[in-house]
């Protein structure tokens, strides 16, 4: 059995982001730059963790920004063991072809029920040709 970590749960659970472009559904004529992103949650911790909530920031190339929260992820509030990840695919629109997504997941120690954040850092979304 490995010995317990003293590092704090947040600093165990890494999020990696992979952005891509939708050119079949984005339109330029009606503003609308539609983009999925795939996200890995990683528990690298030795405790089982639940998602409960999320919130993203969106930072459009224009200035506007928009703030989602909402109950987990894809319709689910994981619970991800120890050493395992979660996985799953979501989509924003856009009315440019730039922007930055940032936010926070909202999780809790399976066991004791303790609630803490982990932070999602800011990932670019940017259409094709774009160098902004």
């Amino acid at each position: 059995m490995t010995e317990a970590s003293n590092m704090p749960l947040e600093e165990e659970v890494l999020v990696d982001v992979e952005p891509a472009f939708c050119d079949d559904e984005s339109s330029r004529e009606e503003s609308r730059y539609v983009f999925s992103y795939t996200v890995t949650i990683h528990n690298h911790s030795s405790r089982s963790i639940q998602l409960l909530a999320r919130h993203w920031r969106i930072t459009q190339g224009s200035g506007k920004v928009q703030e989602v929260r909402g109950k987990g992820v894809v319709g689910q509030q994981p619970l991800i063991g120890p050493g395992q990840t979660f996985r799953y695919t979501s989509r924003a629109i856009l009315d440019g072809p730039v922007g930055v997504m940032e936010g926070a997941y909202t999780c809790i120690d399976a066991a004791t029920q303790r609630p803490f954040e982990v932070a999602i850092a800011p990932f670019r979304l940017a259409g094709p040709n774009q160098v902004h």
